[in-house]
């Protein structure tokens, strides 16, 4: 890591192309005198003793030490030869280099390493495929608010239009939304000359320093990789961070709504550096919790005044809330309320309306359009502590909350096969969150369902699920860089489908990474497979050959083992835990086993959506929703 680095939203940039020449300089030999002959034309000075040394950094080695001065600690791609020098000057720099599989799980690695330790991470690739194959990776980042920036390849400009190989140029791909800024990338340009990079990395030292994510895309012609830095002041720039702030009209208003009658408080992941100050300002002032699921954690779920997760995969135990104690207002810190969080239900509205904060003034308003919102753009740590100071204490209440719904396992039957998911869900409560630090991803899917449904935390950051995205594979890859960035074990909870999709299991291996990967393995898409059968569809087709992915793992080095018995779950998760290495479970759970569906009905049913007959086309619902 970087001296000159001071944090991970405080970017030092100091970085020195060349080192300058003692004053005096003597001519000691033959060959010296004989080019001080050859420079009479040039007044007797030899060219490359004027003012310094001949250039030796190249603007790849550039790049790489810029960005380990940023606070880069980790590159993640898949490596070719139109980028090779920039994978040499990153192999050389203080940045370890991870070369993966397939540049889609590079890219979901990268995401989740940046979460895993507040720093930006690179994905690097090659030209063509490599750029497509990252996009669905770094489309998550961008939804996921990481910072990630993009380190490609594209073909030089002598090339372009000629057929090069993999050619990559905008005679091959689309100019805007790949090689421009927009809807993927927050900062996109390519690099013709060395002469860019200290506007660019002014650009990305900013960017760093601002809350939120940023995804930026550096493309790198193959010749100008090369090409020596000279005659330029690289910047330095010691940026401190800057957080956004609320006004105090803003905070007097909102403190003036919150105060004319109970309100609920609703947690969403961008609040998931406040856990303190929430739960201070939930004690101090009575309000019931409730959470979505990417903000899981962040505040106690074992807090009496937590009422259980919205959306997708999430407690009926909201609805009820909201149905018998219903609040005037609901403050809500740090989501987008879209569809996995909301449904964007009506029943989820308070009569006063929303106390909206985000960093992103274009959020409040946004998923209910209709509904009187006091937006207020702020960091979501400094607004509560605003808060905290100026809203009164509320005496404490004897009314109790509903709390999230939890059946008790019936018995195992006579003879536990297959594994029921709330067998299974139960065993990972207690080994893997009560009895670890572990981080737990769920993948998308019924592993999303089943995890946010029925898993607690009671801290914040143990949890991460993509609820913008949703992409397979996503849990599945990105639990390597989880486990790399936290430098302790990851798990992710993933289908079948996920890990027949984009698995790089392979790459934790070579790298020893502490991943472990808890395969429900049900041979189908079963979130599709249950789905159909819910909207009453006929003759689709979503399942999947049975697969030993033990034996897969095994086959590439990892340890791995099948369990087919409930009896068996507690002891696998312990031998994983155990585990120095990279670690499978697979298992075989009962398909039948609906997911956890009771929060979305209900939410549907609030809105007046029923099920979908197979000819009728009068509704539409996503899978998510049904």
């Amino acid at each position: 890591m970087s001296q000159n680095y001071t944090g991970s939203n405080s970017p030092l940039i100091t970085t020195e192309p060349y080192k300058e020449l003692p004053e005096n300089r003597y001519v000691e030999s033959v060959s010296d005198s004989r080019q001080l002959d050859e420079s009479e034309n040039n007044g007797g000075i030899p060219p490359f003793l004027n003012d310094e040394i001949a250039p030796t950094l190249s603007v790849a080695d550039a790049i790489a030490q810029m960005l380990v001065n940023l606070g880069v600690n980790y590159a993640f791609g898949v490596a070719g030869g139109a980028m090779a020098s920039l994978w040499g000057a990153l192999s050389n720099s203080s940045i370890e280099v991870l070369n993966f599989r397939h540049e889609a799980g590079a890219a979901f690695a990268a995401t989740e390493a940046h979460f895993a330790n507040n720093r930006p991470s690179v994905v690097f690739t090659t030209a063509g495929p490599g750029i497509t194959n990252a996009i669905t990776g770094l489309f998550a980042a961008r939804g996921e608010g990481a910072k990630v920036i993009l380190l490609s390849a594209c073909t030089s400009a002598p090339q372009r239009g000629r057929w090069a190989i993999q050619e990559t140029s905008t005679y091959t791909l689309p100019n805007g939304g790949i090689f421009t800024s927009g809807a993927l990338f927050n900062y996109a340009i390519t690099i013709e000359s060395a002469s860019q990079l200290p506007q660019i990395f002014r650009k990305l030292a900013l960017a760093m320093a601002q809350p939120g994510g940023f995804v930026a895309h550096l493309s790198i012609p193959t010749a100008v990789q090369t090409s020596l830095v000279e005659d330029i002041a690289l910047p330095q720039l010691d940026v401190t961070p800057f957080p956004i702030t609320a006004s105090k009209e803003a905070i007097a208003k909102s403190v003036e709504l919150l105060s004319s009658g109970p309100f609920a408080i609703w947690v969403g992941f961008g609040a998931r550096e406040a856990a303190e100050e929430i739960l201070e300002l939930a004690q101090k002032t009575g309000a019931a919790v409730m959470c979505s699921p990417r903000g899981k954690g962040i505040f106690p779920e074992d807090h009496p005044q937590f009422v259980g997760v919205t959306g997708l995969g999430g407690h009926a135990s909201v609805l009820t809330y909201m149905e018998q104690q219903p609040p005037l207002r609901t403050l809500v810190l740090g989501t987008r309320l879209g569809e996995p969080t909301s449904f964007w239900s009506s029943a989820l509205v308070p009569k006063g309306g929303f106390v909206h904060v985000d960093i992103d003034p274009e959020v409040p308003g946004v998923a209910y359009p209709h509904v009187k919102t006091f937006g207020v753009r702020s960091d979501i740590r400094a607004f509560v502590k605003e808060l905290l100071q100026q809203l009164p204490d509320v005496p404490d209440s004897t009314m109790s909350l509903p709390r999230p719904e939890h059946k008790a396992i019936e018995p195992a039957p006579d003879v536990d096969y297959p594994v029921r998911p709330e067998v299974l869900m139960a065993a990972i409560q207690k080994i893997v969150v009560e009895g670890s630090d572990a981080v737990v991803m769920a993948e998308c899917g019924n592993s999303f369902t089943w995890s946010t449904h029925l898993l607690q935390f009671a801290e914040a950051n143990r949890y991460r699920v993509s609820t913008g995205v949703g992409a397979m594979g996503h849990a599945v890859t990105g639990v390597l860089g989880a486990a790399l960035a936290n430098n302790s074990k990851a798990v992710g909870i993933v289908g079948d489908g996920a890990m027949l999709m984009n698995n790089e299991i392979s790459t934790a291996v070579k790298y020893k990474i502490p991943a472990i990967w808890i395969v429900l393995n049900d041979a189908r898409y079963n979130m599709c497979h249950q789905g159909m059968k819910i909207l009453g569809l006929k003759g689709a087709d979503a399942t999947i050959p049975p697969t030993n992915f033990a034996m897969i793992a095994r086959g590439m080095g990892a340890e791995a083992l099948v369990v087919v018995r409930e009896s068996d779950i507690e002891a696998a998760l312990e031998q994983a835990i155990a585990s120095t290495v990279p670690f499978l479970i697979d298992v075989v759970i009962d398909a039948d086993r609906p997911a956890p569906s009771a929060g979305r009905n209900k939410s549907l049913a609030a809105q007046g959506i029923k099920s979908t007959p197979a000819k009728s086309p009068a509704k539409q619902v996503s899978f998510p929703m049904v």
